[in-house]
């Protein structure tokens, strides 16, 4: 059954993609995080295994959050390793064990990006799609993703 939200089912179907391009992006940052956590080596070691952990929780959280959300909308939410690494702009590097600052900057890099992507949906949510719940959601977690680079970016200083 589709939802009757005041949301015509094409706008509902262009926020649901851009909702599954974000989706793509954080399952990528969630794994890329946990491999962090993984593999941190060297003097910070329990400090920066600690930041990594908490970091891919609150990515998880908001990985079912946005899954959730497309579900609201009326769509099917992806779910296979392929589809998300189709649809993600984030880029994975297999077999590639960085150093405990160069995983930092790649971190940094890949949130910063999606707080870029974020901010270009939010506009396009209310203005092309009409959705102002959606645009508020992707504003918190636009908000999220600005203070884990915040904190990344404050080892690098």
């Amino acid at each position: 059954m589709k939802p009757h939200i005041g949301i015509s089912e094409k706008h509902l179907k262009s926020t649901s993609d851009i909702l599954s391009h974000v989706l793509a992006n954080e399952m990528i940052l969630y794994v890329k995080t946990r491999k962090a956590h993984w593999n941190v080596r060297g003097e910070s070691f329990m400090e920066l295994h600690r930041l990594y952990e908490e970091h891919y929780k609150l990515i998880e959280e908001s990985v079912d959050m946005v899954a959730e959300r497309i579900g609201k909308l009326g769509h099917n939410t992806i779910g296979t390793m392929i589809e998300f690494t189709k649809l993600s702009t984030i880029k994975e590097n297999p077999g590639k064990y960085n150093s405990s600052k160069d995983t930092l900057k790649e971190l940094l890099k890949d949130h910063e990006a999606l707080v870029v992507q974020l901010r270009g949906n939010v506009e396009d949510c209310i203005e092309k799609n009409k959705d102002s719940g959606t645009a508020d959601f992707l504003t918190w977690l636009m908000e999220e993703h600005e203070t884990m680079a915040w904190i990344l970016r404050r080892y690098l200083d």
